[in-house]
């Protein structure tokens, strides 16, 4: 699974789970994140209402609610600060889809390198080896 896809204009972050145009972060609530993620898996495809339940909400049944659709117009109006609100469109047989074409970004063999790697998390600064300090070990404690 890509950690990031680039949606049309928008670059999708699932670690950050939230999306960015043209370097500003949109600021997406996790459901806005988990529908726009949703429609990005399958581009210009129909989703129908009870589709997006079930794998954005974890829903079986049909709730005697609008959340879906209040959910897609904040999502809309969040992409409408950049002109882009057209990406999620209302089909005409039912339901959503992204009018967008998808893209999985790869990083990079360095990027992928520091992502895997231990990071600088509460050391000073220097790069902790696979026996160094922890997190489970924070503050240090000294002698």
């Amino acid at each position: 699974m890509p950690r990031q896809m680039l949606a049309g204009p928008v670059m999708l972050d699932l670690f950050h789970r939230d999306g960015m145009v043209r370097e500003m972060w949109l600021h997406l609530h996790p459901r806005e994140f988990g529908l726009l993620w949703r429609m990005a898996e399958t581009p210009q495809t129909r989703l129908s209402r009870r589709t997006l339940l079930r794998d954005v909400w974890r829903l079986r049944h049909e709730p005697e609610t609008n959340t879906l659709e209040v959910h897609i117009f904040r999502l809309r109006r969040k992409l409408a600060a950049f002109g882009i609100d057209h990406l999620v469109m209302t089909d005409p047989a039912g339901g959503y889809r992204l009018n967008a074409e998808v893209t999985p970004v790869v990083p990079d063999a360095s990027t992928r390198e520091a992502l895997d790697r231990c990071g600088l998390i509460g050391n000073g600064g220097e790069q902790a080896s696979q026996s160094g300090p922890h997190l489970w070990n924070w503050p240090p404690t000294t002698a």
